[in-house]
C-alpha cells in the first residue's frame, strides 16, 4: 500500500524547472511512492512522467492545475484523472487554445510593464526560456534577469499582481465551468492551496461541487491545516496534500511558494486510501 504521496507537482511542461521525468525521479529519491503531476493548464508532460513512473515503479496520477475565475478572482482547480485515457482530444484542444491565449496575455503584460513602469523586456527571449508556456513567474524572473533590482514579492505586489497596472486577466473560464469541464472527464476535482486565496471566502467555494480541498499545503501556517481539515469535514470533502513543487529556487527569487521540496508535506497512508477510493469510484 502507498504510504507517502505528494499530489501537487509542476514540471517544464508549464512553469517548473525540471522535466517530467526528472520530477518523477526526484520524487522517488525523496521517498514518495505515489505522486500527481499537475502542470498549469496542460497535460503535455504526462506521457514522459508516466513512462518514468513505470521505470522506477512509482505510481503517477495524471493531473492538471486549471486556472479559473470566481467573481473576478483567480481560483486554481486541481483535477485528477483515473487514467491518461480519460483526457479526451477535445479537452486537449481546449488546453491548446488556453496556451495560445497565455502567450497573447504574456505579450500584453510585457507591453504594459514598459508602458506603465518603463520596464523593458525581450518577449521572444521570455517565450524561449519558458519553453512556450508563459506564466507570470516567468515574467517576474525575466525582470530580475534583466538587471532590475526587485524581488519576486515586490514585482507581484507592485507590477503584475491581480490589481496592478500591468496585470492582464486569464482566459475567462469560471470556477463553476472548470469544475464541470473536469467532471465531464470523470476526474476528481480539488480546491487548490486555499491558504493563497484572496478576496473569496473559502467556505463559499466549498459549497461548489468540489470533491476535495488541498488542506495540507507547503505554505500553510500553524493553524491553517487544522482549519482546512475542519472545513473538509463540514462540507464532506476529502483532504489532499501538495508541496506545489516547481523546482530549485532561482537567483533573486523569494517567492517561497515555488521553492518547496517534493514531499515537504505529504498525504499519509490513510489519506491516500481515501484519495484513491474516491478517484476510482467517481
Amino acid at each position: 500500500m502507498y504510504k507517502k504521496g505528494d499530489f501537487h507537482l509542476h514540471t517544464t511542461a508549464s512553469d517548473g524547472r525540471l522535466s517530467p521525468g526528472e520530477v518523477v525521479e526526484m520524487a522517488g529519491r525523496k521517498g514518495m511512492d505515489i505522486i500527481a503531476i499537475t502542470d498549469h493548464d496542460t497535460v503535455s508532460g504526462m506521457d514522459e512522467a508516466l513512462d518514468m513512473g513505470k521505470k522506477i515503479k512509482l505510481k503517477i496520477i495524471p493531473g492538471i492545475e486549471l486556472s479559473t475565475l470566481y467573481e473576478g478572482k483567480n481560483i486554481h482547480v486541481l483535477g485528477y484523472f483515473k487514467e491518461s485515457s480519460n483526457i479526451s482530444p477535445k479537452f486537449k484542444n481546449f488546453l491548446t487554445e488556453m496556451s495560445v491565449y497565455r502567450k497573447e496575455r504574456a505579450k500584453k503584460i510585457v507591453d504594459n510593464l514598459y508602458k506603465f513602469f518603463n520596464i523593458k523586456l525581450d518577449y521572444e527571449k521570455i517565450l524561449e526560456n519558458a519553453q512556450n508556456v508563459i506564466t507570470r513567474p516567468h515574467i517576474a524572473q525575466a525582470i530580475i534577469d534583466s538587471g532590475y533590482n526587485y524581488s519576486f514579492k515586490y514585482i507581484f505586489t507592485n507590477f503584475i499582481g491581480d490589481s496592478c497596472a500591468a496585470f492582464v486577466p486569464t482566459k475567462k473560464l469560471t470556477t463553476q465551468e472548470g469544475i464541470k469541464l473536469l467532471k465531464s472527464l470523470d476526474s476528481m476535482v480539488v480546491l487548490a492551496h486555499p491558504v493563497l486565496i484572496k478576496g473569496v471566502n473559502v467556505e463559499t467555494l466549498l459549497r461548489l461541487p468540489f470533491d476535495g480541498i488541498e488542506a495540507i499545503y507547503s505554505m500553510n501556517g500553524a493553524h491553517d491545516t487544522d482549519r482546512f481539515i475542519k472545513y473538509a469535514r463540514k462540507y464532506n470533502k476529502i483532504i489532499t496534500a501538495g508541496s506545489d513543487f516547481h523546482g530549485l529556487p532561482r537567483k533573486g527569487r523569494d517567492d517561497s511558494s515555488h521553492s518547496h521540496s517534493i514531499g515537504e508535506v505529504y498525504l499519509d497512508e490513510d489519506g491516500i486510501k481515501i484519495f484513491l477510493n474516491k478517484l476510482q469510484n467517481l
